[in-house]
């Protein structure tokens, strides 16, 4: 896949394009539906297939002091959209004039000048241009006009349950519940950075950890999760049970909100390397302890939840570009 950031980067084997317009924050299977849709038009007409995304993402250009809220910032959404096999991704940059640009300028600056489209897709819900004036309806009339072809995918759900959306997503994992949200997303849903110094008292008390700060990403609930841990591995990734702890560490008094994991069966050193985690199910809530030998007795059960967890999951044990839901026992 190749990453397009200015019009200018485009060549004319990129025009002509089938080409998916979205956020895309999360990739959950509703816009896999939708970017899909674009790539099997595209496969059979013999033309590229792209998709259009924003960064930063729009909802932070409007309300900057919001909250984290992301499911997926770039790199992570790159990484996604690429393992669709689409063949152009171009990351449109969101500032102040393209906010304002008009819905019309929309169609005729990007998609028809700079992409030079032969159709375009959307998903159902998709609005643009300034004001939010531009709707499916409005662009099906313009692309006719125009002279491309619109396709709106309709809303997709879990059979006999949910539409697939991010706010969903969300909010099945502020409430703890990371296998509802992966459901929603086709994929546990995962965290990345780079593993940073702690204050050493996992090591200390036998069960060290890989710390991660959170920054864009949305918060999940707090408390203590079974998870796959992907350590980088020279282009593939190389995935490992363990157990996270996301909060602020009350028996500490600590303030700072982290991420600190804990992988099982291996002592490997991830000081200052690239670390992906996976939330698969969440144990407990976070609590404060009365003391070191009370944390210590907790955090030996976590582990010991956690190993039967994901164990009994049987995930994969080959490299791959994400963690794939595996079947939970428990479910009937």
């Amino acid at each position: 896949m190749r990453l397009i950031r200015h019009c200018g980067e485009l060549t004319a084997d990129h025009r002509g394009c089938v080409v998916a317009l979205g956020n895309f924050d999360g990739v959950h299977l509703g816009h896999q539906a939708v970017i899909l849709t674009a790539k099997r038009l595209a496969e059979a007409a013999g033309i590229p297939h792209a998709v259009m995304s924003f960064e930063p993402h729009p909802r932070s250009f409007f309300n900057p002091g919001q909250p984290p809220f992301r499911l997926t910032p770039f790199r992570v959404k790159s990484r996604l959209i690429e393992a669709l096999g689409i063949d152009l991704l171009f990351m449109q940059h969101f500032d102040s004039q393209f906010a304002n640009q008009s819905a019309d300028e929309f169609v005729d600056d990007v998609l028809v000048r700079c992409l030079g489209v032969r159709h375009v897709v959307v998903g159902y819900d998709y609005v643009f241009g300034r004001g939010r004036q531009g709707t499916c309806a409005f662009l099906q009339t313009r692309g006719a006009a125009r002279g491309f072809g619109v396709t709106v995918v309709p809303p997709a759900a879990i059979p006999g349950g949910e539409i697939y959306s991010s706010t969903r997503v969300r909010e099945n994992l502020l409430n703890g519940k990371p296998a509802d949200a992966a459901k929603l997303l086709g994929h546990y849903w995962e965290v990345e950075g780079r593993v940073e110094h702690g204050d050493a008292r996992g090591r200390a008390i036998g069960f060290p950890t890989a710390n991660l700060h959170l920054g864009e990403y949305q918060r999940p609930a707090t408390g203590v999760y079974a998870v796959r841990a992907g350590i980088d591995a020279g282009g593939a990734t190389r995935w490992l049970n363990g157990v996270a702890n996301f909060g602020r560490r009350p028996t500490f008094d600590k303030s700072e909100e982290l991420l600190e994991v804990h992988l099982l069966d291996t002592a490997e050193d991830l000081y200052g390397r690239h670390l992906r985690v996976a939330l698969v199910d969440h144990i407990r809530a976070e609590r404060k302890f009365s003391g070191i030998d009370e944390l210590t007795s907790r955090i030996a059960a976590d582990v010991a939840e956690a190993r039967s967890l994901l164990t009994a999951r049987h995930f994969p044990t080959e490299c791959g570009p994400m963690v794939p839901i595996a079947d939970d026992p428990r479910q009937p």
